[in-house]
């Protein structure tokens, strides 16, 4: 009696145990049947769903579908290799130039130099087509410039004065003429009605005007200098007392933002260097709007 006493305690000990066990297991195994657990099946069941919360293709949700790091880059429309920059001087940027003044972009002679006016011409140009405003050209911006174009000629390559010139003065239609337009702001150097050369020019201010009307070259002076005003007077052909047409450094450097005393101010050197050897004392002049 007393043996088989000792024998059913040692029966209901182990029989505690064993669900004892079993509750551990199920706990964390989260909904594993107490006849499928035991000692054995507790280790492995923490370790599998921790590889799953790691994982980012594990489980995901809306927001972690492919958004973040893979959808941007297909989002932005490439814009393809950079062919023409900021600070780049080549024949291709003469004529991006020329092509953008085809279409309105660019109001000035093309001059090869890629410069801050280039680049906000590019950006406008982008913007209207929907494009990355970078203000570089890519391949993109180039093939859609080029499709909206045609190729530029060399007039419009090399331009002979950044502004266009005006319809000649009837005046200036005969002879060996000086044509200057102050409408246009151009000089036109005229044999027999057609035009030899052409440059910009810049006109007197308000309180020192450019006189108006029919003169002669009255005298040249190759190395002037200015008493009045003591600044040099390069190439000067004088046609109306002291007004004459010459070289300015101050317009080459700062454009129409300045003005003449009365003088025609020329800004390329070169050209009238070149024109200054060919007109000759009493060629005529002919200063018009």
């Amino acid at each position: 009696m007393r043996r088989s006493s000792v024998i059913r305690r040692a029966l209901m000990a182990a029989a505690a145990v064993a669900l004892a066990t079993g509750c551990t297991a199920q706990a964390a195994g989260g909904g594993h049947s107490p006849a499928t657990s035991g000692p054995s099946s507790s280790a492995p069941a923490p370790a599998t769903p921790a590889p799953a919360s790691d994982s980012p293709s594990a489980s995901p949700t809306a927001d972690d579908k492919p958004s973040s790091p893979s959808s941007s880059p297909t989002s932005a429309q490439p814009a393809g290799k950079v062919l023409m920059k900021d600070g780049d001087e080549s024949k291709q940027v003469r004529e991006l130039q020329a092509r953008l003044r085809q279409i309105g972009y660019f109001d000035r002679a093309p001059t090869g130099f890629y410069g801050s006016i280039t680049g906000k011409a590019v950006s406008a140009f982008q913007k209207k087509r929907g494009l990355p405003e970078t203000g570089a050209v890519d391949e993109v911006t180039w093939q859609r410039l080029v499709g909206m174009t045609r190729e530029p000629t060399a007039s419009e390559l090399k331009p002979s004065t950044s502004n266009a010139l005006d319809t000649p003065d009837p005046r200036c239609m005969t002879g060996r003429v000086l044509c200057i337009s102050k409408e246009t702001r151009t000089l036109a150097w005229m044999i027999d009605g057609k035009v030899v050369s052409s440059m910009d020019v810049r006109f007197g201010s308000e309180n020192t005007p450019t006189r108006e009307g029919i003169f002669n070259v009255d005298r040249k002076v190759r190395n002037d200098w200015s008493k009045l005003y003591h600044t040099p007077m390069p190439y000067s052909m004088y046609f109306s007392r002291g007004q004459a047409v010459h070289y300015s450094a101050d317009f080459a450097a700062r454009g129409y933002n300045g003005a003449s005393h009365g003088c025609v101010n020329v800004r390329d050197r070169a050209k009238l260097a070149a024109l200054f050897d060919e007109v000759k004392v009493g060629d005529k002049v002919v200063v018009h709007w």
